[in-house]
């Protein structure tokens, strides 16, 4: 009975810890539950966009739904725009490519290049469909209104818009009519009224193309007949030129080709006298140029101004950074050719520089100028001009040094050298010469110095105020140094420097031949190491002056002068002891060394004497003890010394006789 009594206890026991465990666990998970991050709606922050979108008329189901994240990938606190996929195929996601006619022949321009949203709001719009605006003024954004509201609009248009006869994504049809050309107007149009038949004069016209006369959009001429309608079509003559409407083959001819035309336009008076025939006029072609019924172009041609040219010329439709001004502007191809047949070749309206001179005649007066170059002179003027176009300044054919040297073959070898004149290098003939003409010999721009002055102006003002200029400098006479083009000597020198400085400083030259030694600098004909060639603040055109201009080579002496006691002539003016150039004596001194020491050592004093023991200085080299630039010794005696030398015991070693 007692082991009953504790078995029921000891489950009562159990169930109470249970029960107790399972209302801690329903507190914590209230608890947790509180703790827990609430989900925001990105509305939540974006109410700017809820107040722009969410009350307009056509609103995007995915945002009605909330469902934002099926186009963005989520962001935090920092707004940035991703979308999922880019361009339409985010929006295939939904839309099927079959709906949409992603797979027909000829696709709206904006679905083609993948921007969907040129027309549609991907959230809302006041416009059916997601559009950006309604009706045909949404089209207009695009395509120019002016050549849909002339004077006489197709009533299509004009009350139901482009949708009625467009479609606005795709179609099988070119111009993404919604259903064949011929067979749409004809929803409208019907052929079997009597004034159909009358206006087309009975012509079966069903069978071809509507805007073979007619603009379907809108013209200033009646009936949406074409900007240029040939008479016959606007008079309802058709006749004129077809076989009889009951015929046969009633759109057949009664003529073919040029025979046909020349029926109303007499080809004599098209010649104008020109013996050279334009291909298509000579083959009677008529018909490659004009269309036979009407054109939205003058003179009822088959393409607007230098475009139809270009069916054939396709070369010349090329893109070009310098075009011709005439050929882009104006008349285009007509301001120099004429359409059907001229007395020049390539039916020029005149013969070589007359043609250019129409436009350029202050060109022609060039030629009055002293020296004139031969192919301007000529009216040679496509020699070096391309007459529609180049890819370089003043359509020049190539690059103008490559233009020059078709002719002057010699001046490229010539003029190529190591080291190139920067206009020669660069192709700019024309920086130094006039390319037509000029008062001065070689067509140069201008004579002398005036010319360098041109680039080197401010380079070629004179030192004044006590400086120097070199008299070639001075003088203006910068070819007697310099080569115009190119040398393959640096500075573009015409001979190195030690030839061409002794051309006029021919003394230099023979002391040089009679030194016993000679500068560095001089000896391998580097005049510009020490001199300015053209114009200095110092005297003999020094770079700088002694000793900081011997110093710039000799760097060691320059140390010990500015570490050790300097020889007071070393450390004033290197040209107190040494020559420039060369001397008689070695290390450029300029006299024996006796003779220079004693110019400031008293040779025969007491105290010269004493210290050298009484030694005649006639037979002693200075050189021999002495260091004549700097030395640690205050009495600049060399790095090392013999120990008795140093003690001034010279009688140890040595027998002095008195």
């Amino acid at each position: 009975m007692r082991n009953m009594e504790t078995t029921r206890g000891i489950r009562i026991g159990i169930l109470v810890f249970i029960l107790y465990g399972l209302i801690l666990y329903a507190v914590a998970d209230t608890v947790m539950a509180q703790k827990k991050f609430a989900r925001k709606e990105c509305l939540d922050c974006h109410t700017k966009f809820a107040d722009q979108y969410l009350g307009m008329k056509s609103v995007h189901k995915v945002v009605t739904d909330k469902k934002c994240e099926d186009c963005h990938v989520r962001h935090g606190i920092i707004p940035k725009l991703i979308l999922k996929k880019d361009g339409t195929e985010l929006c295939y996601s939904c839309h099927e490519k079959e709906k949409i006619g992603i797979n027909k022949a000829h696709l709206h321009t904006a679905l083609k290049k993948g921007n969907c949203t040129q027309c549609h709001n991907p959230h809302a719009s006041q416009a059916s469909h997601l559009l950006k605006a309604e009706g045909s003024a949404f089209c207009y954004q695009c395509h120019g209104r002016e050549n849909y509201e002339k004077k006489v609009v197709h009533k299509a248009i004009r009350n139901e818009g482009c949708g009625t006869c467009h479609l606005s994504h795709s179609s099988d049809e070119k111009n993404l009519l919604n259903r064949a050309e011929t067979s749409l107007c004809l929803t409208c149009h019907d052929k079997g009224t009597e004034s159909f038949k009358k206006a087309h004069g009975n012509y079966p016209v069903e069978t071809k193309s509507c805007t073979i006369c007619h603009n379907p959009h809108s013209s200033s001429q009646p009936k949406l007949l074409k900007t240029s309608a040939h008479n016959p079509v606007t008079s309802g003559s058709c006749e004129t030129c077809h076989n009889p409407s009951a015929s046969q083959e009633p759109f057949g001819t009664t003529q073919s080709g040029s025979d046909l035309c020349g029926m109303c336009h007499d080809l004599s008076n098209l010649k104008a006298g020109g013996t050279v025939e334009h291909v298509p006029f000579q083959g009677g072609m008529c018909t490659s140029c004009h269309n036979p019924h009407s054109s939205e172009y003058p003179r009822l041609l088959a393409q607007d101004g230098n475009k139809l040219c270009f069916t054939c010329h396709t070369d010349k439709e090329t893109k070009i950074t310098v075009p011709h001004p005439a050929v882009i502007s104006g008349n285009g191809c007509l301001s120099c050719h004429t359409p059907h047949a001229a007395k020049n070749q390539k039916l020029l309206v005149a013969e070589g520089g007359e043609l250019c001179y129409t436009c350029h005649a202050e060109v022609k007066e060039s030629k009055k100028a002293k020296n004139v170059h031969m192919p301007f002179s000529q009216d040679m003027c496509i020699a070096c001009h391309n007459p529609h176009g180049s890819n370089f300044t003043n359509i020049i054919k190539n690059r103008m040094n490559t233009v020059c040297y078709s002719c002057h073959t010699d001046a490229e070898t010539n003029f190529l050298k190591t080291n190139t004149h920067k206009p020669v290098l660069n192709g700019a003939c024309n920086a130094c010469h006039n390319p037509h003409s000029s008062a001065e010999e070689k067509l140069l721009k201008a004579s002398g110095s005036q010319l360098c002055a041109i680039c080197h102006g401010d380079f070629m003002k004179e030192e004044t105020a006590g400086g120097v200029n070199h008299m070639p400098f001075a003088g203006g006479m910068c070819l007697d140094c310099h080569a115009a083009h190119g040398s393959n000597i640096s500075g573009m020198i015409v001979e190195k420097q030690d030839k061409l400085c002794f051309t006029c400083h021919a003394d230099l030259g023979e002391i040089m031949k009679g030194g016993k030694s000679k500068h560095s600098p001089v000896i391998s004909g580097d005049c510009t190491k020490c001199h300015n060639p053209h114009k200095s603040k110092i005297a003999k055109l020094l770079l700088v002056t002694s000793p900081d201009l011997c110093l710039t080579c000799h760097k060691d002496l320059k140390v010990k002068i500015e570490k050790e006691k300097a020889h007071p002539p070393a450390a004033r003016d290197c040209l107190r002891c040494h020559k420039p150039h060369a001397s008689s004596e070695p290390s450029l001194t300029t006299q024996p060394l006796h003779t220079l020491c004693g110019e400031c050592h008293d040779l025969k004093g007491t105290a010269f004497v004493k210290a050298h023991l009484g030694i005649d200085a006639s037979a002693i080299n200075c050189m021999s003890c002495h260091t004549p630039h700097a030395s640690k010794d205050p009495k600049l005696f060399k790095e090392n010394v013999h120990p008795p030398f140093a003690g001034r015991s010279c009688d140890e070693c040595h027998v002095v006789e008195k």
